[in-house]
């Protein structure tokens, strides 16, 4: 479903209205139309683990002055709600939010923090699931600051240059390869079609006539490939031929094959900059499997013997109440 931004024409803009569905998904929709104008329906992300709420949302343009994530921006009973508890959940809103401004999602995001609180507030007996998922959703979130922390300066402009001197300073452009062939069921039918192209019949046209393969109909032309592109036995062949010469019958698991090699080419060396994210992204997985090899070194790791555990425990959501 497209989402498209209604149009409104007044003194304020319309109410707002989130409603969260089962899976915890929220969505907004105009509360009230203006001279009949469309609702529009937006579904932004919910931290929530539960429920189906309704909430109230209104536009504010109150600024706090000298702020910090620290300050305190509502209270419900005892608990705080920050400022910086609020900046993370607007951070964690899907892309297509980025057209709402603050003000106006401001006090939506706060009444779903406060009705947050007031229902965890509210449950007597906090299920294990909770636990475990705030277990595992807090050694995320320390892991991937770790790793920002890892590759923080692991990918600098002087680092890709150099992981691009190393690879292609020396790279001898590798040979690509324009080859056509035919592929029959058994060597003597390879041996009659060759024979057909020997005698001056044209090799694409005998390739439509007799081969089996997908190629067949295109007159048996593969187009470019390179080394490890095709199997070891037909590649063989083809980079042993001659541009024009046809070959002997070669057998792979498909079948016999005539090849007919067209042209060849050099394959250009990339440029730095039709690489710059490869390299990006492999110095920095680099430097996070060095660290993290580091820091599994000095730390004592106890697996479980194998088959001491049954996999299938994965899916048994009844250990969890």
């Amino acid at each position: 479903m497209g989402h498209v931004r209604a149009t409104y024409k007044g003194p304020s803009p319309p109410p707002l209205r989130l409603v969260l569905d089962v899976r915890g998904d929220l969505y907004t929709v105009n509360a009230v139309t203006h001279r009949g104008a469309s609702r529009d329906r937006f579904m932004l992300k919910h931290a929530t683990y539960f429920g189906a709420l309704a909430l109230s949302l209104a536009a504010t343009t109150a600024v706090a002055q000298n702020a910090t994530a620290d300050t305190v921006i509502a209270t419900v009973g005892d608990t705080e709600i920050t400022l910086g508890q609020m900046i993370i959940t607007r951070a964690q809103l899907p892309q297509q939010y980025a057209q709402l401004s603050d003000d106006v999602l401001f006090n939506g995001i706060l009444d779903q923090l406060i009705q947050q609180q007031i229902l965890a507030d509210a449950l007597a007996d906090v299920p294990s699931r909770v636990d475990y998922a705030v277990q595992n959703e807090r050694r995320s979130l320390l892991a991937g600051e770790m790793i920002n922390d890892i590759t923080n300066g692991a990918a600098t402009d002087e680092a890709i240059q150099a992981a691009y001197e190393a690879r292609f300073a020396n790279e001898i452009p590798a040979t690509e390869y324009n080859a056509s062939h035919l592929l029959v069921g058994t060597e003597e039918e390879a041996l009659a079609a060759k024979a057909r192209v020997t005698a001056g019949e044209e090799f694409a046209d005998v390739a439509r006539n007799v081969s089996t393969g997908p190629t067949g109909p295109n007159g048996g032309n593969l187009g470019w490939f390179g080394a490890g592109q095709m199997v070891p036995a037909f590649e063989e062949t083809t980079m042993a031929l001659m541009v024009g010469e046809v070959s002997d019958p070669v057998e792979t698991q498909f079948g016999w094959h005539v090849v007919t090699l067209l042209e060849t080419r050099n394959q250009d060396i990339p440029t730095l900059e039709e690489v710059r994210q490869e390299l990006f992204g492999e110095l920095q997985e680099t430097a996070i499997q060095a660290r993290l090899t580091e820091l599994t070194d000095a730390v004592t790791v106890v697996r479980p013997e194998a088959g001491e555990f049954d996999p299938n425990l994965l899916s048994n959501l009844d250990l969890l109440d």
